[in-house]
């Protein structure tokens, strides 16, 4: 018997697809949910780099509706700023911000290799990708954001030293307790519409909590009182150097990495293929990445956070995307809501990250299992295992060498496609 719509959207385990809309305002506060998701990562690069994150969330906007657009309303991403790109940026800039401008050029460099790459994917498919990026890549790049992101989750809930000292110390553990057993509990336990928003919830009941024990920052409330309703943000154009481009744009195979992991990842939760539009998220990925270059933006890449608040909701909808970036389109031009945003305490971000970076992590997990990634095999677990363990050891820390600083992620994402490549020479299976 055919299962109607209806009855699939009102059953316990229903799944939301990306032609699928909801009301109005439950597509808004869904659109609400997912910048609060990405909001931490999106804002915190940018401050790493030195770039404005006013502008950033004005790019993401429009990078989102471009690539939503260019997928054809098929693929459900959310676009934010990319941690792969500190590094490169900063061997560039010295913290400097006058010199932004050249890392622009090499971010733009990177945006058109990526691009190239686009076109190559959807003239000839994504098999060459399967190739250079079967299962057990794509899996551990999946897998090593979300547990280089660990540490992150952990030093927000407690504090950087990773110890608890003093009664302010277990005040801020027990506000990510709740943070954090709020979300999962609603997640968990409640149907309908809250089931769908237990990012939003868990981000309420926090900051509520920590406003009752006095630990929101005074200093962070003066700025959003202080903050206009309106601002334009501080546009910049890139500056054209060699050096930055030999620099920053290799770092476009990362990119690659990440999209096809996360595609990968939204197709099994959803259990729709998504493959066949690898190539379009690839451009829709690379043009938001160019324009935001252009204006003075981080370059982009759809969002995994965003990918566990779909895995925890069943809601795969594009248009709540469409919503969201319109969304952090009005935050562009209101630096007073991006400030109230900025004040939620970290230790309820810590409490929410739990979430989100864990479910991250076992999307890569996922991956292998979709893709029958045999552990018995001993390549697969030297490939695996190393660039896991190198990536999650240097951490958002990254490892310096020569001045230049090449964060864990970046860092094990190439050591997994080296030594999967390395592996294979001579491999006769098929």
């Amino acid at each position: 018997m055919q299962v109607r719509q209806e009855d699939r959207k009102d059953s316990v385990n229903r799944i939301y697809y990306p032609e699928d809309r909801l009301p109005l305002l439950k597509g808004t506060t869904m659109g609400i949910q997912q910048v609060l998701a990405m909001f931490g990562g999106t804002v915190l690069a940018p401050v790493l780099m030195g770039f404005s994150p006013q502008i950033t969330l004005f790019f993401s906007g429009i990078g989102t509706l471009l690539f939503i657009l260019i997928t054809g309303l098929k693929v459900p991403s959310y676009l934010g700023s990319s941690f792969a790109f500190i590094g490169p940026v900063l061997a560039i800039t010295g913290g400097n911000a006058s010199r932004i401008p050249y890392a622009l050029c090499g971010i733009a460099g990177a945006a058109v290799l990526y691009a190239v790459a686009a076109l190559a994917t959807i003239a000839w498919g994504p098999s060459w990708i399967e190739r250079l990026m079967p299962p057990l890549v794509t899996g551990s790049v999946v897998a090593i954001i979300g547990f280089n992101l660990a540490g992150a989750a952990v030093s927000d809930a407690i504090n950087s030293d990773l110890a608890i000292y003093t009664a302010s110390d277990w005040t801020r553990l027990m506000i990510a307790a709740i943070t954090f057993l709020t979300g999962a509990f609603v997640s968990i336990r409640l149907r309908g519409f809250l089931q769908m928003v237990p990012i939003l919830l868990g981000v309420i009941v926090g900051c509520a909590v920590a406003a009752m024990c006095g630990m929101l920052d005074p200093q962070r409330i003066a700025q959003v009182k202080s903050a206009p309703w309106i601002g334009l943000p501080p546009f910049q154009t890139p500056a054209f150097s060699w050096g930055a481009l030999v620099t920053v744009a290799p770092v476009f195979v990362v990119l690659v990495a990440e999209n096809k992991g996360h595609i990968a990842a939204v197709s099994s939760y959803m259990r729709r293929n998504l493959n066949p539009y690898l190539g379009r998220a690839y451009l829709g990925d690379a043009l938001a990445t160019l324009i935001s270059s252009l204006g003075g933006g981080t370059p982009q890449t759809t969002y995994a956070e965003n990918i566990g608040v779909m895995a925890m909701t069943g809601v795969f909808s594009t248009y709540n995307f469409i919503a969201a970036s319109l969304i952090a389109l009005l935050l562009g031009f209101c630096p007073k809501f991006a400030t109230l945003v900025q004040a939620i305490p970290n230790a309820v971000l810590g409490g929410i990250t739990l979430l989100l970076y864990g479910i991250i992590a076992l999307m890569g997990i996922r991956i292998w299992m979709d893709g029958k990634v045999d552990f018995m095999h001993h390549k697969n677990l030297a490939v695996a295992g190393a660039s896991l363990i190198v990536a999650t050891g240097l951490g958002t820390k990254g490892l310096t060498v020569a001045g230049m600083n090449i964060a864990g992620i970046p860092l094990g994402t190439v050591l997994a496609l080296v030594l999967n490549w390395l592996f294979s020479i001579g491999d006769k299976e098929k």
